[in-house]
């Protein structure tokens, strides 16, 4: 089963948008493939005004949100892989969705065998 994260992330992007409020996602900056500019990362983390006027060429895809923007005046291009997302919140008042750890974004293990039906007469 896929994971339901980028279909929650886009319906409260688009909830904090309709209210007119700011939308930020909080990005686990330190996974593999985060492509953010590290000197405003704060423990680990960092936090990117997502909001249609302080970004070109948003996509929120089942894979990942990508970005164009500047920080401090340096266009920079965003690349977060959606499990990296840990929320997203309206930065007004801070109502949004966490997210749990990308560990649970991972499809279970298959068992290597497969248990066997007794029929019972």
């Amino acid at each position: 089963m896929t994971s339901s994260r980028p279909y929650l992330l886009r319906a409260v992007y688009e909830w904090i948008t309709d209210n007119d409020l700011t939308p930020q996602i909080v990005v686990d900056a330190q996974q593999e493939q985060v492509r953010v500019p590290t000197a405003y990362v704060r423990e680990g983390k960092i936090v990117l005004n997502v909001s249609p006027t302080a970004v070109r060429g948003l996509s929120l895809g089942n894979e990942r949100v990508e970005f164009s923007a500047r920080f401090g005046g340096t266009p920079f291009d965003v690349m977060v892989p959606i499990r990296a997302v840990l929320a997203i919140m309206a930065r007004e008042n801070g109502t949004g969705m966490s997210f749990p750890d990308s560990g649970g974004d991972r499809p279970p293990p298959r068992p290597r065998s497969r248990p066997s039906l007794k029929v019972v007469k």
